[in-house]
């Protein structure tokens, strides 16, 4: 048992790997190096799922024989339960997602996991529910063209077996499509309605504004005219009590000088005799 610090285990799956991709041909003994590392430690198979990510996402660098024995590695592997399945995961199977050393080296992984277990042992693998959520960049099932072009790669590398689903999956889109372009129109419809009735809300209260104020206004005016006939009317009341009192005085001042006029105008007969 070698004594390496944790720390350092990816070292050994680094130059395990590197050995392996050196050889003119795949030579099996680094699979079952790789086998026998994930089972005693199971570190081991963390680090090895990491080294498949950055080697599928380098795989450009590599030459030919290097992608060869790099994916023949790994699908020993995974045939052998040393790494899960859902590994793959990192894969994107589509047109603008991969390149074609990216596809060469999917390629040369699935023919070797088929040499392995056979077609129809790998076909009910690929088909656990489970494990499809888990790779949905290789099996995709919601657009059509990611669709046909993963079952055109299957079936020119004559794995069209494992495309069965994917089919399905393609006859059943344009209803999926379908349905997803009316829930959206729904929605929109939705919206316009709520905006339509929140702007005929806010105008008929605009319109209940303006009525109230023009009735306050309107309410304002009759008060300030009644207002303002009640004290003309008081006004005049105040003039016609002016000229009363003027006209009594007058007719005082004029019955006063009457008798002063009066006493004195015509003697008596006896003041004559």
């Amino acid at each position: 048992m070698l004594r390496i610090p944790k720390a350092n285990q990816i070292e050994i799956c680094t130059m395990l790997l590197e050995c392996c991709s050196q050889e003119r041909t795949y030579v099996k003994m680094y699979g079952l190096l790789g086998c026998r590392f994930c089972s005693v430690d199971a570190l081991y198979q963390t680090n090895f799922k990491i080294c498949f990510v950055q080697q599928y996402n380098t795989c450009h660098h590599l030459d030919t024989n290097k992608l060869r024995n790099t994916a023949k590695f790994f699908a020993h592997l995974i045939c052998h339960d040393a790494l899960p399945w859902d590994t793959m995961s990192c894969i994107t199977l589509t047109e603008k997602m991969t390149t074609s050393s990216g596809r060469i080296f999917i390629k040369i992984l699935f023919q070797e996991m088929v040499t392995f277990l056979g077609i129809v042992q790998v076909q009910n693998i690929l088909n656990d529910p489970i494990l499809i959520k888990k790779l949905p960049g290789l099996f995709p099932t919601e657009d059509p063209d990611h669709i046909r072009f993963a079952i055109n790669f299957f079936t020119v590398i004559q794995l069209g077996a494992l495309t069965i689903g994917l089919r399905e999956a393609l006859r059943v889109a344009p209803k999926k499509i379908l349905k997803q372009v009316q829930e959206k129109l729904r929605d929109s419809d939705g919206e316009d309605m709520d905006s339509d009735s929140s702007s005929s809300s806010s105008s008929s209260s605009s319109s209940s504004s303006s009525s109230s104020s023009s009735s306050s206004s309107s309410s304002s005016s009759s008060s300030s005219s009644s207002d303002s006939s009640d004290s003309s009317d008081d006004d005049n009341d105040d003039d016609n009590r002016r000229k009363e009192v003027d006209i009594g005085l007058q007719k005082s001042v004029d019955n006063d000088n009457k008798k002063e006029g009066g006493g004195e105008s015509e003697p008596t007969k006896e003041e004559q005799q």
